[in-house]
């Protein structure tokens, strides 16, 4: 199958960063392989040091797949999630460093989604241990929730809660989503609307900017963000995100310390009835985007690509497209970032992560979304 690249170049700049889309200089010829059919699929990760690859299904299901021989198994232990609208079963993720273990246990994070008191509910992430006594079972034990976000409210939408750790593995860092509630995220005594930074165990890391504030205040690393679905660090070390605007103004932003990104103030999106929303301008005091979109591209996830498999990929960053229908490729250089090609798949793209090899291993959205093996035809 292959893949034509498009020029993405339907987006702004105003307020941030220059940014010049351009044609993909050659299409990627995509050699295609499906394995099997998930329900809302949302996240997948490979166990490290083997090649089993897990998969979260919203509705509360984790699914694993061995992508040497095909065999699918279904993990045990779980939590239980609230399930509807964008809330379920979210983010899964493993310490990379544990690859050396051989057959040893491995740790896991989890993020869902948690019902409170009354019609309220909030994401949460958990920790525990991923046990694989045969081939085709699998079981978390010792689990525990590590992080709440605060405070749970009513509605089921903008939890975001996807997962990256710190190259050196020393912190754990979270999206939290506005939940829909816009102001929350310039009110930096909650943790909606905000990145924070934590501990393996949860807990507030040291250093985190507003730490003489209190809890949940000292969990924050930025605020001033909408619905951030896609976190990672670049080759460089440097902390990215993606998160949907609203009528327009997809943001991508390179992460930094105690920086507020202004939404709901400031947007180079309109709100959903019209209602205009002030841009970002040079002298509006938030930190500015290194690209955005309008018309929104709305993000699924988003990974930086570090594998030598695809010529001329490596350092990019990899960019699910939900309404978009395709694979985003943006080039990073210094604090400013290009579209340089979008991947037409067809189908709303939930997810995309890099495997073992190199190779990209794609989620579709919804129903019957399909797990596809892509490398170089």
């Amino acid at each position: 199958m292959v893949l034509l690249a498009s020029c993405g170049s339907a987006y702004s700049t105003d307020g941030g960063a220059e940014a010049v889309s351009t044609p993909s200089p050659t299409a990627l010829d995509f050699a295609i392989t499906a394995h099997g059919e998930f329900n809302e699929p949302w996240a997948s990760a490979f166990l490290p040091g083997t090649d089993r690859l897990f998969i979260t299904e919203k509705p509360g299901t984790l699914k694993f797949v061995n992508t040497k021989d095909g065999t699918v198994g279904t993990v045990t232990g779980l939590p239980e999630v609230d399930y509807g609208g964008q809330g379920g079963l979210g983010e899964i993720a493993f310490l990379p460093s544990e690859a050396r273990l051989g057959s040893a246990n491995r740790t896991i994070y989890l993020s869902w989604v948690e019902a409170g008191e009354g019609d309220t509910r909030g994401a949460v992430v958990g920790r525990g241990q991923m046990i694989c006594p045969t081939t085709r079972t699998c079981q978390i034990s010792d689990f525990e929730v590590i992080w709440r976000q605060t405070p749970k409210v009513e509605g089921r939408g903008h939890y975001s809660h996807r997962i990256a750790f710190s190259p050196d593995e020393q912190y754990l860092f979270i999206t939290s989503g506005d939940r829909q509630k816009q102001d929350p995220a310039q009110d930096t005594s909650n943790t909606l609307g905000t990145v924070v930074r934590l501990n393996l165990d949860g807990t507030p890391a040291a250093g985190n900017p507003l730490a003489d504030q209190g809890s949940p205040s000292d969990q924050i690393w930025s605020w001033g963000h909408r619905n951030l679905l896609g976190i990672d660090f670049d080759a460089d070390g440097r902390l990215w995100e993606i998160e949907h605007g609203a009528a327009g103004g997809d943001e991508l932003n390179l992460v930094r310390k105690g920086q507020n990104y202004g939404w709901p103030l400031r947007s180079d999106g309109d709100h959903y009835d019209g209602d205009n929303i002030p841009d970002h301008t040079p002298d509006d005091g938030f930190a500015k985007f290194a690209i955005n979109w309008t018309p929104v591209i709305a993000p699924g996830n988003m990974t930086f690509y570090s594998g030598d498999l695809f010529p001329g990929m490596k350092g990019d960053l990899l960019i699910s497209g939900l309404k978009t229908q395709a694979l985003i490729r943006v080039a990073i250089e210094g604090e400013t970032a290009r579209e340089v090609a979008r991947y037409d798949m067809g189908n709303r793209i939930r997810s995309v992560i890099e495997g073992p090899d190199g190779a990209l291993w794609v989620l579709e959205d919804g129903e019957g979304g399909r797990l596809l093996e892509l490398r170089p035809k």
